[in-house]
């Protein structure tokens, strides 16, 4: 499916986030706190949005995208050589075809991880944060940004007429795919409450996490830590 979409789905994520999805990538860069220096891994990079934000607040870093999709990857590549990365100091950025439940990377050799808008798209996701959790070194920190329902009764209802009725059919026209644009709000409507996913993220081994509500709620991003080297052996 996401091979199928790949050539409108940036066009798809600005026209239906009313350009919002620029400031929600932007959010969970600033959450990782970089100093410049890290190597930061963006998981389900899609056509490397994230991993274009990140590299832009490196200068002797470096950043990994990872995706299972073809050619997500492919329009990646082409984005990241046209564009370049967002200064002239700004690091360099590795795309890798990989599944995120098992990653192509050694023990402690990255210091932050992104996740945009794809752990629900992972069918074991414990899985994937004990691999984030393997691969990240001492207090390390994932960023991850993932759709919701509002919590206010005017706003969710709105939302849920327009995610369900409006949102498929512009998809639809527009991917030309009949039905990636009905996944999306199927999946979403399935994935679970902010505070259960961040329960997930404390069972599978972080020593923190939090969610922070971005756009009345529509969109979560949630900071977690791993325990750091004398936390972890205490």
């Amino acid at each position: 499916m996401f091979d199928a979409i790949a050539g409108r789905y940036d066009l798809l994520n600005h026209l239906l986030s009313a350009g919002l999805d620029r400031h929600w990538r932007a959010r969970a860069v600033k959450a990782l706190n970089l100093t410049g220096r890290e190597t930061v891994l963006d998981l389900c990079t899609g056509t490397a949005d994230i991993a274009l934000a990140a590299a832009g607040d490196l200068h002797t870093g470096r950043v990994i995208g990872i995706d299972f999709s073809t050619a997500m990857l492919r329009l990646a590549k082409e984005k990241v050589r046209e564009t370049g990365t967002p200064g002239p100091a700004a690091a360099p950025i590795h795309l890798i075809r990989g599944d995120a439940t098992r990653l192509p990377l050694q023990d402690a050799s990255v210091d932050a991880v992104t996740i945009g808008f794809g752990i629900r798209n992972v069918e074991e996701p414990m899985d994937t944060f004990g691999e984030v959790l393997r691969v990240l070194r001492p207090n390390g920190t994932l960023a991850v940004l993932e759709f919701s329902l509002p919590r206010g009764a005017l706003v969710r209802r709105l939302y849920l007429w327009y995610f369900r009725n409006v949102l498929p059919r512009i998809g639809r026209a527009i991917s030309r795919h009949p039905t990636a644009y009905t996944y999306l709000p199927a999946s979403v409507e399935a994935f679970g409450s902010p505070e259960a996913f961040v329960q997930q993220l404390r069972s599978a081994g972080f020593a923190t996490a939090h969610a922070v509500p971005l756009t009345f709620g529509v969109v979560y991003l949630f900071v977690a830590g791993r325990h750091d080297a004398g936390a972890a052996s205490a």
